[in-house]
């Protein structure tokens, strides 16, 4: 497929939102009009395509025409003006499901497959290549599309950067900028009353987040996911790390997918559409017991959504805008099946069909000390530019 049969495109955002969504989407549109192609935004994620009604498409009002005056300045705010989901058509629940879909449940208590649904509705949108962007599982939905014959050009974003086979997601950097911004702010207060100070950042499986953010920012101890922690020993780390401190403070970071030894994730809520339930408040348990261990106040500040919220920095505006233009280009030359992506610090595409599930994680062995809970990065010899 080429631009000479190529006559319109989807777009869509998928999973949490990111800075540098908005720019990547104008870029799309942009380079899309100069092809002569027409655009169609698709709202709120995979849920768009999968609650789209050919009978009633003005109903949900999933569908939203692009062009570039209509873009022309989007790129200068934060978030994803196509807005977005945790939907996954391949196992929807019944109470998620569309109304006109709800007919199809023999047994409402199960999950059913509706890609069939989302491929009729590709085809009756007039969609000749779709562009999803998202992490791990929005890009697991679009990997099942590639399988069942839907062309289309894969961009991955998101803040944990975890996705397989790149280097980077859009709205990591940014993410990192964020907490290293609020680590040092909260530096005033913490030394002012003389606390600790943990800071809970997102990261359910991967902690590259807290690992970067605290390595840059200098805190004392930084936790991970991929290594449960004795609360004693990190107890004594701290108050040894206060007392050493001038100003009587001390730093840790924690990811939220952190787990103390013998305990468990701090879960709460239903799972989603991906079997995720809502990750949060290890940060504040463990404030909690370091408090009782050593008897010293505590500061506990969930950054959170914080971390995805607002414009996005410049290197995040690069990535974005450039992978934009590379997806076209693909598109342009008739390459579908493609993930855009940075690998040893070079733009490049990858076989979708060729990609393995799941997420990237930590090199523990090389970046992270176990026993002392803190960033080990000695030798960056030949490590990708963000230690992944």
């Amino acid at each position: 497929m080429n631009t000479k049969t190529t006559r319109t495109i989807g777009i869509l955002t998928g999973g949490g939102d990111v800075p540098g969504l908005n720019p990547c989407i104008k870029q799309l549109v942009v380079r899309a009009t100069e092809l002569g192609l027409k655009v169609v935004g698709i709202r709120k994620g995979w849920e768009g395509l999968l609650a789209f009604s050919p009978d009633d498409p003005f109903a949900g009002n999933y569908i939203q025409p692009l062009d570039a005056a209509g873009v022309r300045t989007i790129d200068r705010s934060g978030g994803t003006i196509l807005h977005t989901s945790r939907t996954n058509p391949s196992a929807v629940k019944f109470k998620d499901a569309p109304a006109f879909l709800k007919g199809s449940y023999a047994d409402t208590a199960k999950k059913q497959d509706f890609t069939a649904q989302v491929l009729k509705n590709i085809s009756q949108l007039g969609i000749d290549v779709l562009v999803p962007i998202g992490g791990d599982d929005t890009l697991s939905f679009a990997a099942r599309l590639h399988q069942e014959g839907v062309p289309l050009v894969a961009i991955p974003k998101t803040m944990d950067n975890d996705v397989m086979g790149t280097d980077y997601c859009i709205g990591f950097s940014t993410a990192v900028t964020r907490s290293v911004n609020f680590i040092h702010a909260l530096r005033t207060s913490s030394g002012s009353h003389e606390r600790i100070a943990v800071v809970e950042l997102f990261g359910r499986y991967c902690g590259e987040t807290s690992l970067v953010s605290g390595y840059l920012a200098g805190a004392d101890r930084v936790v991970i996911s991929e290594v449960p922690f004795d609360i004693n020993r990190l107890a004594d780390f701290l108050a040894a790390d206060r007392q050493a401190n001038p100003s009587h403070y001390a730093m840790l970071t924690i990811s939220e997918g952190a787990v103390m030894q013998g305990g468990e994730m701090v879960l709460s809520g239903e799972a989603d559409a991906f079997g995720h339930r809502k990750l949060g408040g290890i940060g504040a348990v463990t404030a909690e017991a370091l408090k009782e261990i050593t008897g010293i106040d505590m500061i506990f500040q969930p950054l959170l959504y914080l971390m995805r919220s607002g414009a996005p920095d410049s290197l995040d505006l690069m990535v974005a805008f450039n992978y934009a233009n590379l997806a076209m280009e693909l598109i342009r030359q008739g390459r579908t099946g493609r993930m855009v992506a940075l690998c040893q610090g070079r733009y490049t595409a990858l076989d979708l069909g060729e990609l393995k599930g799941g997420a990237k994680r930590v090199d523990v062995e090389n970046l992270y000390d176990t026993q002392a809970y803190r960033p080990n990065v000695r030798s960056v010899d030949g490590k990708p530019m963000f230690l992944y």
